[in-house]
């Protein structure tokens, strides 16, 4: 029985490694170094350069190209480096993720993700499980994304920004300040309330919910600093008793480059 097929035209380096039920489609390109996982499928005219990692069942589509150079003036190509995407991942058409600009370095890219057509990865970007980034998303390099996070077509993300698991940003954002766990975001770093419907979706409970409202109207809607309101929740007599509240709130105990906040609180 046939395990793989490749195309032809399809140029695989002799260093790579192809698993078993592997598709490749007319002209790719698969770099040295490259590993990709059993079942996952290279559509025509993509390219894996080289130290580049699939997982299984990794889906990637036309004229992606994974693992180029970061876009920083000062990256040495001679750097050996790489790009990894986890089990299940897909990438639309034209998708581009570069390497890490470090020795030694990865850009990550968790499992079960969904980066749609002409999305941007920069170097040294982690990104969580179950994300999605919608047409045209943005990421600047060394952006962290948590597990669950939706992000919308032509949303660009400044570099070394945080946003936590389940947060929600609007479609054509300007992002650069973290934004905080569960929390629907748009316009340049406006915090808009809680993702309540990816919340439901994820099973979150009502006492959950009821939690994070609470944390959410103390750190997010008052004046002053959102750090300092936060360690006097956790230092306070009712700290948060659910996991997702803990997680919002000590979200704010970290970082440097401010959060996004409610029109209220400015």
């Amino acid at each position: 029985m046939k395990t793989r097929s490749i195309h032809p035209t399809a140029i695989i380096d002799p260093d790579s490694e192809v698993g078993a039920n592997v598709i490749v489609g007319a002209y790719s390109i698969i770099e040295a170094g490259v590993s990709v996982g059993d079942g996952s499928s290279i559509d025509s005219h993509a390219v894996l350069k080289k130290s580049t990692t699939l997982g299984k069942d990794v889906r990637i589509g036309h004229f992606c190209v994974v693992g180029g150079d970061p876009q920083h003036l000062s990256f040495d190509p001679d750097t050996p480096s790489g790009t990894s995407l986890g089990d299940g991942t897909r990438l639309g058409e034209g998708v581009t993720v570069h390497r890490s600009m470090y020795e030694n370095g990865r850009t990550a890219i968790g499992r079960d993700c969904f980066l749609m057509g002409y999305s941007h990865v920069a170097h040294d970007c982690d990104v969580g499980d179950k994300t999605i980034l919608a047409n045209g998303a943005l990421l600047g390099g060394h952006v962290s994304l948590g597990t669950d996070v939706f992000v919308g077509g032509g949303a660009g993300l400044h570099q070394f920004i945080r946003v936590g698991e389940g947060a929600m940003i609007g479609g054509l954002a300007e992002i650069s300040a973290d934004v905080p766990p569960q929390v629907t975001v748009s316009g340049r770093n406006r915090a808009c309330g809680l993702n309540l419907v990816g919340l439901k979706r994820r099973g979150a409970t009502r006492d959950e919910r009821t939690e994070l409202k609470e944390c959410y109207r103390e750190i997010l809607m008052k004046t002053g600093n959102p750090t300092r309101r936060a360690k006097g929740i956790i230092d306070g007599s009712s700290p948060p008793k659910t996991s997702l509240g803990r997680s919002f709130v000590e979200f704010f105990l970290e970082g440097d480059r401010g959060f996004a906040r409610s029109q209220s609180s400015r």
